[in-house]
This record gives structure tokens, C-alpha cells and sequence, in this order.
């Protein structure tokens, strides 16, 4: 059967080998930082249900030095001509498109249709992570697909991803730690915290004043963790659950859909939000670092009024 410890096996061997040609890079300054990180990310990944709690915590804060105190650097690759480049992209068309189009397609396969695929009588696919799974598979496809169409070696495809993954640097797996975070949230009962601290501050009889505090405490709270998906569990523990559905009688499956739209108000407003903010800004090398984020405020703003405006009418219906 095909697992999830299969698609963490097969990141880590990457990182191993990324952290490796960081070692080999004397043209990277914090060569051996990289190394370290990306290092120590692929012993998590490879061996982190062996190893004691302790040393998986270590693991965690010693990522966390590395990439606070000088952070990381940028490595030395081919990138090729950019006469080469433009030649290629002619040549290809819109079929560049094809392995971005096939990571989706995969996923959903795998995820829905396929789900529960046997073999002789025996599953596939791990029945609780089929779509974890199906994205996995859908990177290595999509990977294989576009070294096809573009006459490249997968080791050439491995290089030119450490190009990109030294540009995005410790902002590539911020979004998975803070997401980790904001389960660890949930269950050590921070939600139960702040709706006592609600309680307190505003009329809870009021619907208006809670479905306030509710979608401005998605869009703040997902500000701090840089993920409406970390911001989610505390926010609806605390305030959606107690207050809204079970004291005013909100529609559950209504109120959580709005709920997340205004989490994601939160995200174009951070740079927590390192997946949609930051990388994009170092991929293009922009000047402003937060130049996607001021881009954004004219879009998020507007949008969470109307998410307020629309939770307090079709949450009750």
C-alpha cells in the first residue's frame, strides 16, 4: 500500500541531495548553513517517527536559528542563456502548461475516484491521506512529464528546483510549521482561552457584534500565523462553535465557509503568508520585499467587509 511515509521517503532523499550540493556550492557565502537546513529537514523527514520527541524539537529549533540568525543564501547554478530560454519557451507553447495542469488532475484522481483502488484484494492507497498522497504522486508525474517535453534529465530538473528553492530559502516551509502550529493551538486550548477573553470584551448576545469578532479574529489571527488553516481551529473552537452555532444557532457548514474566506483576507496582508507573499516577491527578485502584500490591501480590505456583511445574513437563514 502506498503511504504518506513513502512521499516523506522520497522528499527527504531530495533534500538530502540539495543540502549536499549546498556543501559542494564555494560560490554560496552561508554555504554550510544551507547545508545544515535543508539537512536537518531531510532527517526529519526521513527518520522523525525514530527519533526521540527531544530530538525532533531540536530539530525544529535548530532550523529556526539557522534561519533567523544570517539565514540563507543563494547558491551558484546553470540557468542556461536567456537566448536558450526564449528559444524553448517558442518552441513548447502552451504545452508548458501541460505538467502545472497534470499536479491537480492526479490529486483529484487519486483523491476521489480512485480512492479506493485494490489490487488482489488489498488497497492502494492509504484510505486517510489519499489526497496528501495523490498530490505527492502528481509532483513526481508532472516532474517526469516535463523533462519529456523539454528534453531534460530529472537530475537536470533537481538542479534548476535548487535554484529556485535557494531563492525561496526558510520561507519554503514556514507555511507547513505554522499550519502544525495552529493544531498544537487547538488541542492546548487556546480557543477555549479566547472565547472566555470574548466573553469578557463584547455583548455575546448581540449576533452582529460576534459575527465581527469571529471574521476579524479569522483575518488577525491568520495575520500571526501566516495560514487560515493554523488560524481556523482556535478561532472556530473559541468563538465560531461556542457562540455562533451554539448560542445564536449559525448554519455550521455556512459560517466555516465564510469563516476561511476571511482568514484568507488575513493572508494577503502578511508575510507570514511566506507561500504567497514572500516567495513570489524573491522568485521575481523585487526590489520591496513586501511589494505583493501593498499590492494586496485594496483587494483584502473590501473583501473582508463583505465577508462580515455576508456571514451575519446567510449564517442565520
Amino acid at each position: 500500500m502506498i503511504s504518506l511515509q513513502w512521499i516523506y521517503w522520497l522528499t527527504g532523499g531530495y533534500l538530502l541531495w540539495v543540502a549536499w550540493q549546498a556543501v559542494r556550492d564555494r560560490a554560496n557565502p552561508r554555504r554550510l548553513a544551507n547545508a545544515a537546513f535543508w539537512g536537518l529537514l531531510a532527517l526529519a523527514l526521513l527518520a522523525a517517527d525514530r527519533l526521540p520527541p527531544a530530538a525532533v524539537g531540536g530539530i525544529v529549533v535548530a532550523l529556526a536559528c539557522l534561519a533567523g540568525f544570517g539565514g540563507l543564501g543563494r547558491g551558484r547554478s546553470d540557468e542556461g542563456t536567456a537566448e536558450g530560454r526564449l528559444a524553448d519557451a517558442v518552441r513548447l507553447g502552451n504545452r508548458l502548461f501541460v505538467p502545472a495542469l497534470l499536479i491537480p488532475l492526479i490529486a483529484v484522481l487519486v483523491a476521489v475516484p480512485f480512492a479506493d483502488l485494490s489490487i488482489a484484494g488489498r488497497r492502494v492507497f492509504d484510505a486517510q491521506l489519499t489526497t496528501l498522497i495523490g498530490l505527492g504522486l502528481a509532483c513526481v508525474v508532472a516532474t517526469l512529464v516535463a523533462c519529456r517535453l523539454t528534453r531534460s534529465s530529472p537530475g537536470m530538473a533537481v538542479e534548476q528546483s535548487r535554484r529556485l528553492i535557494d531563492a525561496i530559502g526558510w520561507a519554503a516551509v514556514l507555511p507547513l510549521l505554522l499550519a502544525t502550529l495552529g493544531s498544537v493551538f487547538a488541542a492546548t486550548g487556546v480557543g477555549e482561552a479566547i472565547a472566555g477573553l470574548i466573553r469578557q470584551v463584547i455583548p455575546v448576545e448581540n449576533r452582529f457584534v460576534v459575527v465581527l469578532a469571529y471574521a476579524l479574529g479569522m483575518a488577525l489571527f491568520t495575520m500571526v500565523m501566516g495560514n487560515a488553516f493554523a488560524a481556523f481551529p482556535v478561532m472556530t473552537a473559541g468563538i465560531g462553535l461556542p457562540l455562533l452555532v451554539q448560542l445564536h444557532g449559525a448554519d455550521a457548514a455556512s459560517l466555516a465557509a465564510i469563516g476561511m474566506l476571511s482568514g484568507y483576507c488575513g493572508t494577503l496582508l502578511t508575510p507570514m503568508a511566506a507561500n504567497f507573499n514572500l516567495v513570489p516577491a524573491a522568485l521575481l527578485e523585487l526590489k520591496d520585499p513586501n511589494g505583493v502584500i501593498r499590492q494586496q490591501v485594496a483587494t483584502a480590505l473590501p473583501l473582508l467587509a463583505c465577508n462580515i456583511v455576508l456571514m451575519y445574513v446567510i449564517v442565520f437563514r
